[in-house]
């Protein structure tokens, strides 16, 4: 059984910019999820997804957040589950190099690690694409 899935984006803003849009929730809400977050070690946060998307929540708590390093616990719905969620950034030629990495999947039963590997995979490409959109949309655009 597979562990963890990798996902890894490189963006062309700048990794303060990139950093802001994964570390604090008034931004995650804008392009990925509700989000009472805040990057601090110990923070318990809170995601909610909307109603037409299930309102499942996903609850955790922030293990490490210095820039530019993300990581926290992650709790879906009301399992007993704890995997890691951990987003690195890099410095890159032209902007910023995101490595997303979800790892703990295994600890699901059997049955539910393979279903949540496959929700978990196609849940961060769609994030991805979001935080994508978002940067390039909401934050390349000047103000009006």
């Amino acid at each position: 059984m597979k562990d963890a899935l990798t996902k890894q984006k490189t963006f062309a803003h700048s990794i303060d910019k990139v950093w802001k849009a994964i570390s604090e929730g008034d931004e995650i809400s804008k392009w990925f999820i509700q989000a009472d977050f805040k990057p601090e070690v110990g923070y318990e946060y809170t995601f909610t997804a909307t109603e037409e998307n299930g309102g499942t929540k996903i609850r955790g708590k922030v293990l490490s957040a210095s820039p530019y390093i993300l990581k926290y616990s992650w709790r879906v719905g009301d399992t007993e589950v704890d995997t890691t969620v951990s987003w690195m950034l890099e410095e890159a030629e032209g902007g910023t190099k995101l490595t997303l990495e979800h790892s703990g999947i295994s600890q699901y039963p059997e049955e539910a690690a393979t279903e949540m590997l496959g929700h978990f995979d196609k849940g961060w490409d769609m994030c991805i694409l979001g935080l994508t959109e978002y940067l390039t949309n909401e934050i390349s655009q000047p103000a009006h």
